[in-house]
């Protein structure tokens, strides 16, 4: 539908994850997804929404006074051409948008103005097979990569994948990121430390460590944060 979204929640938050981790933010979280990553933390927004016109899903996020609005999900660009058009929307309101997106779905009609977060699915998620790697050559260095790691074989994936299509020279930055409860932070930061000691990271490139912050403030089961 043109003018009609199905919505989870919408809600202000502190950005947990990205550059813009830490920042106030209005999350506007879509209903639906194809994927089915083992790992996923948001399997609630699967199946229920609210219906609601673009109308007032702008209306509720300009209540919280927040500049930052990112649009996830599930999977946002499902719900396409209206998650476009409230995109459009939000950026002519002078919004910063942020877009988070599986990567399975094309990106190329995505304003230019929205931040692109892309997520490639490494094989710990079983959802690999489904990377659009058409979406990649349209990434610049307004967007951002996301690899979650359920453990030391989804980062050799993610490495040997950056170094191949030099993502981390490419885009703001790429973050790799461990899933919460199965990969230490410590133990990613490690793998990561050695391997600029080593020069298999190169250090003029963008690669960070991310965390899922909001779960670190909040109970990590906690809706609405």
């Amino acid at each position: 539908m043109k003018d009609t979204l199905f919505i989870t929640e919408i809600y202000p938050a502190i950005q947990g994850e990205g550059s813009s981790a830490g920042k106030p933010c209005a999350m506007v979280r879509l209903s639906g997804c194809d994927l089915r990553c083992v790992w996923c933390d948001t399997e609630y927004s699967f199946t229920k929404g609210e219906k609601l016109g673009i109308d007032d899903v702008i209306a509720k996020v300009r209540r919280f006074r927040i500049p930052t609005v990112e649009i996830t999900g599930g999977e946002p660009l499902l719900q396409k051409p209206a998650v476009l058009e409230l995109m459009r929307r939000l950026v002519a309101d002078d919004c910063e948008v942020l877009l988070e997106t599986g990567g399975h779905v094309d990106v190329s009609d995505v304003p230019k103005e929205v931040s692109i977060i892309l997520d490639i699915k490494c094989p710990g998620s079983g959802e690999s097979e489904n990377n659009l790697r058409s979406n990649w050559d349209i990434l610049d260095e307004n967007d951002e990569i996301k690899f979650v790691l359920a453990g030391a074989d989804d980062y050799e994936f993610a490495l040997d994948l950056i170094s191949k299509e030099r993502f981390d020279l490419r885009v703001r930055a790429v973050h790799l990121s461990p899933v919460f409860d199965q990969l230490e932070a410590a133990e990613l930061a490690r793998m990561i430390l050695a391997d600029f000691e080593s020069g298999r990271i190169d250090p003029a490139g963008n690669i960070r460590q991310g965390f899922q912050l909001h779960k670190y403030i909040f109970d990590p089961a906690a809706r609405g944060v």
